[in-house]
């Protein structure tokens, strides 16, 4: 069989990350700009080639100063690092689902990440496209990839937790 291309449908797609935030709650954020495309070998999507490109000034936590400082040297760092990219190793099924193997480069560091991948199935729209849908998690160590600004409240308390928490909901468009 000849391999499928799949390509992203931004409209029907998000990328999320959540982050304690002095260890009482979660703040969320959104990055509002990536891309991203599959190549199928088969109909049932293993061994599928994965990629993604996310514009690290899209970011998103609903609160423009903090926005201002995810994108500052101190975390990271747009201006000189303005994507975080994203490539399969592999797409393996597991039960009903898949896992999604790869690296993810952050700031000119890369490491290997394992995404948990809830396949949604697959429908046509009202303008005749194929669509594929699936919801990915993951998670991440900041410091790892040089994410390392921290502070102390007075009582001890840290403001950003290390681990993040990565989802997607991504719908793709099979191309003829």
């Amino acid at each position: 069989m000849e391999n499928t291309k799949w390509i992203l449908d931004p409209t029907h797609s998000e990328i999320q990350f959540k982050v304690k935030h002095l260890v009482i709650s979660t703040v969320t954020g959104t990055f509002k700009s990536f891309e991203a495309s599959l190549t199928t070998p088969t109909e049932d999507f293993i061994n599928a080639e994965v990629q993604f490109s996310i514009d690290v000034n899209s970011i998103d936590t609903n609160q423009a100063d903090r926005d201002a400082h995810l994108k500052s040297a101190d975390f990271f760092d747009a201006e000189k690092f303005p994507a975080i990219q994203f490539k399969s190793t592999s797409f393996e099924k597991d039960g009903d689902d898949y896992k999604l193997k790869g690296d993810i480069t952050i700031k000119d560091v890369t490491k290997p990440i394992t995404f948990n991948v809830e396949f949604g199935g697959t429908a046509n729209d009202f303008y005749g496209n194929h669509k594929a849908g699936f919801e990915l998690s993951g998670k991440i160590s900041r410091k790892e990839f040089g994410l390392t600004w921290n502070a102390v409240t007075e009582a001890g308390a840290i403001v950003v937790a290390d681990e993040i928490k990565l989802s997607g909901s991504v719908q793709f468009i099979k191309q003829a």
